[in-house]
């Protein structure tokens, strides 16, 4: 994107692959620390078979987040395809959104452990609140971003309209609407149905990865 074709009012505008190649760095980084969790567990000679099932919580929490972290990464890469150029403000909301992305595999370990043998019905309450909160938390940014968009239509990409940008408010909006609710359930109803809540929440984004279309305004029939 060349300064021509930035608004008069608009920050430097730089090549979008900047931020591409440093955000696909990021989530290729934190999809592979998920593994690091999984451990050989201590077992007794002849006990290997048990011990791995006993790890089962760990295999979960490890698929739920592997799942998460790609979903994002679709809905990021989709993201991407809407901006031909990036202004500083831009990049500034794009490491607010990587900053939720990295933190991820904290709030896994967390759930692993809490659903481990040993762990109490309080400590899995805990766990899936975090996980839920952790990621309503990572709504924000992706709210920020479609707003930015709007406010500056020079940076969309040829195709993409500012109807469209806004249309896409209402994924994040839904989602951290909906990681809250399941988070409270989770927490005052039952850990296994916040993480129902949080696993239907990220079947949702994987659906909708491509944004959501704009409703059109139904024709009336003439009388």
């Amino acid at each position: 994107m060349t300064s021509a074709d930035a608004p008069e009012d608009a920050s430097p505008v730089s090549e979008i692959g900047r931020m591409t190649g440093f955000s696909d760095g990021v989530f290729a980084i934190v999809i592979t620390l998920l593994v690091i969790e999984l451990r050989v567990p201590e077992h007794e000679p002849g006990e290997l078979l048990p011990a791995l099932l006993g790890e089962g919580p760990a295999y979960v929490a490890f698929l739920l987040s592997f799942g998460y972290v790609g979903v994002i990464w679709l809905n990021h890469h989709a993201l991407l395809r809407l901006v031909r150029g990036a202004t500083l403000a831009l990049n500034w909301i794009n490491l607010w959104l990587l900053l939720g992305v990295v933190v991820i595999p904290f709030p896994t370990t967390v759930l692993a452990s809490a659903f481990a043998h040993g762990g109490t019905d309080g400590d899995r309450r805990v766990a899936v609140a975090l996980y839920a909160l952790t990621a309503a938390a990572m709504s924000a940014p992706w709210l920020a971003f479609f707003a930015y968009l709007r406010r500056h239509p020079a940076l969309l990409a040829g195709g993409t309209s500012a109807a469209h940008v806004a249309a896409q408010r209402t994924r994040p909006v839904t989602g951290m609407a909906l990681y809250l609710i399941s988070g409270a359930l989770g927490w005052l109803v039952s850990p296994v149905l916040g993480l129902v809540g949080i696993g239907v929440m990220i079947v949702y984004h994987a659906l909708t990865s491509e944004g959501v279309r704009r409703r059109r305004p139904r024709r009336r029939r003439r009388a």
